[in-house]
Order: C-alpha cells, then structure tokens, then sequence
C-alpha cells in the first residue's frame, strides 16, 4: 500500500474513532532501559489502550543474537506476527508509554519487513491518559494469521556497513543519543561500554524533535530546522544510530515526515559500536 509522510502518524482523536475499526490493530510497543528497572510486560497487563496487543522488541528480535533485540529473520517476524494476529491488510498503530521513544522501533520493523500500512500514535500514552480517554487491563486474544514479510535490506545496516561508511564516506551518520554520551562527558548507560562517538558523526539527540508535554513530534518546518542546524543534508544517504537501534528510528519516522523515506538504521548502534575494543572512537 503507497503511503505518505502523513500517514506515518495518526492523532488521539483518529484513533479514538477507529478502536473498533477491524481492519486496525493497535500495539504497545513499549521497551524500557535496563536502568528505568521498569517492568513494560507488568505494566501493559494492568493498563493499556482497548484492545491493543503487546508487541515485545526483546521477544521479536534474533535469539541468537547477542546483542539487545537486534533484527529477527523475516521468517521468524512473520511467525511471531501472525501469532498475535496482524494480518498484511490490516494498518497498524503503535504506541508507547513514553510519547515517542520505542514506538518508532516498532514503526521501522514493520516498514523494514514490507508492511507499510503502520503508524505512530503521537503523543502516545501520556497524551491519551491526559485526555482522560479509556484504558484497560483486558487483554484480547486474537485469532492467528499469516502474516507475510518480506525484506528491505536498505534500511538496515550493520558494523561492516558502518566500517565501510566510515572509511570511504557515501552517507551520513547521526547520533541520536544526549549531546553528553556523543562526546563522552556522560556514561553509558550499559555497563562496559566505552563513551564517546563514531568518527565523522553527527549528533542530533532524539528529543530535540520532541515536544516535552508528551513527546509528540515537532511540525515537519521545526524538524527541518533541527536538521539543518546539525548539519544533515537530507539529499544525500543517512544512517541513524542510538545505544540499541531503538530511538534512532525515532529520528528516522522524523526524516520520514519530511520526505526522507529511506534512511537506514544501524541495527547493532552503540552497544555493539561502544562495546568492542576494535572499533575507532572520538570523545570530543
């Protein structure tokens, strides 16, 4: 399904009007850091929007991957998908406790697996809880699907992509973590991770496209400045990093709204990056 920039979002309001809608699955795509000592499952079983199904990025990821949620097979996305129920004609919507930080995580796979048809609740929970609207701590079983994927290899990258960017040039990289842990006056916040930055990237911490009230996504004219102001040129090749390949697809939904439709995000990020030995480091 040919979608724009637009559709990448979706209001309150919209989805107030659509809980029934059939053909509309709702997800709470919420991933909390090691350090929040938050329990995301917990949560969603006391609260969450009517209908909405948990979608856990630390459940639909590689298992035998190392590192933190790092992208299934197509194999095994269609596999957990259908298991809750999504079928390829059906939009989705996903949100998060936070406003916007792991929705776009969620946003990104499903667009990396072939599923255009997906969207971002802005504002998410906290916007929705403001608004006094319903929640519940039902949760809904859906009947299994066959949920197809396929792969879009443009939109991911991997160390070696990185290596090869670094060494030869041919896109840009932004980071996407606080100001603070770019130039390695903040610590990490996973233990044994080296601080500090990829040679040659820019810094545009997620946030800086947010409005604070509830993490909603600044207008298409405020993010364009923002990308300016650090620097990107969106006419060219850009690849999104963060600590685990979560928020950068935060900063990747906002290029999307303003056009960029094909930025790659590294999947590995800093936690592979920050934690080898064997890969150059700027603190400054």
């Amino acid at each position: 399904m040919a979608t724009s920039p637009s559709h990448a979002l979706v209001s309150t309001d919209w989805l107030a009007d659509n809980l029934d809608n059939a053909g509309v699955v709702v997800l709470d795509g919420t991933y909390h850091l090691p350090t929040a000592k938050r329990d995301a499952a917990a949560e969603y079983a006391e609260k969450h929007i009517p209908g909405a199904i948990r979608f856990d990025i630390d459940d639909i990821c590689d298992p035998d991957d190392p590192l933190p949620h790092m992208m299934p097979s197509p194999a095994l996305f269609a596999e957990k998908v259908s298991t809750l129920g999504i079928s390829n004609d059906q939009r989705v919507v996903v949100y998060d406790v936070y406003g916007l930080q792991s929705a776009a995580r969620v946003w990104w796979m499903f667009r990396v697996f072939g599923h255009d048809n997906v969207s971002v609740l802005n504002g998410g929970l906290p916007k929705w809880l403001a608004e006094g609207r319903a929640l519940t701590a039902e949760a809904k079983s859906r009947p299994a699907t066959d949920f197809k994927a396929g792969f879009r290899p443009e939109l991911v990258r991997s160390i070696d992509d990185i290596r090869q960017t670094i060494d030869g040039g041919g896109a840009q990289i932004i980071d996407v973590r606080s100001a603070g842990r770019f130039t390695a006056a903040e610590p990490e916040p996973r233990a044994g991770m080296r601080s500090g930055h990829m040679p040659g990237a820019l810094n545009l911490p997620y946030t800086d496209i947010l409005d604070p009230a509830f993490r909603e996504f600044k207008s298409p004219e405020a993010i364009a400045e923002h990308l300016a102001a650090a620097k990107v040129d969106t006419d060219g090749p850009i690849i999104t990093s963060c600590g685990s390949g979560v928020t950068a697809c935060a900063v990747s939904l906002a290029l999307f709204l303003v056009g960029k439709e094909d930025v790659a995000v590294y999947d590995g990020s800093w936690s592979e990056w920050g934690g080898r030995q064997d890969t150059p480091i700027v603190t400054d």
